[in-house]
């Protein structure tokens, strides 16, 4: 057992169903949401839809005391607000401006509060006893809560989820043919994680090298002589 996951009997019941509801719906709903709209579409509404939430990144950014990339977001934020017309264009990457991504957990983990155990969530996936709690805050700087209609927040809610599900069908394949899925899904989001805490700056683990040959030469038995 994975001692990143003790109650993986929990999970892997939870991973189940949250696999049984993506086969029967989402995965479905996603592949002819790809079908149906135009690249260019989509990749329009998805930069609207990526624009709107990151504020998020920027108050983050704030949070984790790293002003200078509070800076770029703000100026990447702005640039795509104007000359991208409210993000339907991402002008800032062809400006060269750097994207980043940044949210609540990873804050907490900037502040040395430790993953927790894994746990999957019903209806929302893989993740971690600190990661779990990120999503509230992080909603309350998200552009796409904003509006007092609740059916309009479910609904921007929804169509970011379905965009970030059309992004994953590229994965499915690996997902299914990997020896055990919930297993490989697990350690993939755990990496993930823990390189996007770390800002990609991962020590690497330690390589066990082979014990050298003991070269002593043993002495030679009598021959009886």
């Amino acid at each position: 057992r994975d001692p990143r996951d003790p109650w993986e009997r929990m999970n892997r019941a939870t991973y189940r169903f949250n696999d049984g509801l993506d086969r029967a719906v989402i995965r479905p709903v996603a592949k002819g949401y790809e079908k149906g709209l135009p690249r260019p579409v989509r990749r329009a509404v998805s930069n609207v839809l990526s624009n709107a939430g990151y504020t998020t990144t920027i108050a983050n950014d704030l949070l984790q005391a790293k002003f200078r990339a509070f800076a770029s977001d703000t100026g990447r934020f702005v640039f795509n607000s104007t000359f991208g017309l409210a993000g339907l264009m991402d002008a800032a990457t062809e400006a060269g401006i750097a994207k980043n991504d940044e949210d609540f957990g990873q804050t907490l983990g900037r502040w040395g509060v430790r993953p927790g155990p894994y746990v999957v969530l019903p209806f929302v996936g893989p993740s971690t006893m600190r990661d779990a709690v990120g999503p509230y805050p992080d909603s309350k700087t998200d552009l796409k809560s904003l509006p007092d209609d609740l059916r309009v927040r479910v609904g921007l809610k929804a169509w970011y989820l379905l965009d970030r599900r059309v992004d994953l069908l590229s994965v499915d394949e690996a997902v299914a043919n990997a020896f055990d899925p919930y297993a490989f899904v697990r350690n993939a989001y755990l990496q993930h994680r823990e390189y996007e805490v770390r800002d990609g700056n991962v020590p690497e683990e330690p390589v066990d090298e082979a014990p050298a040959e003991d070269d002593t030469v043993e002495p030679a038995e009598p021959d009886g002589n």
